[in-house]
């Protein structure tokens, strides 16, 4: 039997290099593996499932909620922090938003700077 394992998610956006270097402020101790213009991977220390940005010249954001006719996500990240509240401040001062739409008080729907919607959430202590 052949056996699979996932390498990584890939985002699209207009500017992969920017978008990894969001997602590296929020996982600072992430290493960068390849970085051309056109695609940008990162993976945590050690190995393991990591995070890719491939150009996408024409990139719509996804609506969030989506309503009919909407450009839907296709995926999300969930993203742990140790603080809620500080990780949200950190997130915004890195190019994220709040999305409008927030469907639960503990969890808080982040916008990425490319439009992708991502969760923060408290990590148990």
């Amino acid at each position: 039997m052949t056996h699979f394992r996932i390498s990584s998610t890939v985002l699209g956006t207009p500017d992969p290099r920017a978008l990894a270097d969001f997602y590296r402020a929020l996982l600072p101790d992430w290493e960068t593996l390849l970085d051309r213009p056109e695609w940008v991977k990162i993976k945590p220390p050690g190995g393991g499932h990591g995070l890719a940005f491939q150009l996408e010249e024409h990139h719509l954001e996804p609506t969030w909620p989506a309503g009919p006719g909407d450009q839907q996500m296709q995926a999300h990240l969930d993203i742990g922090a140790a603080d809620l509240a500080a990780g949200i401040e950190y997130a915004e001062a890195h190019g994220a938003r709040q999305a409008a739409y927030q469907p639960q008080d503990d969890v808080r729907v982040m916008v990425d700077p490319a439009g992708h919607p991502f969760c923060l959430f408290q990590l148990p202590a």
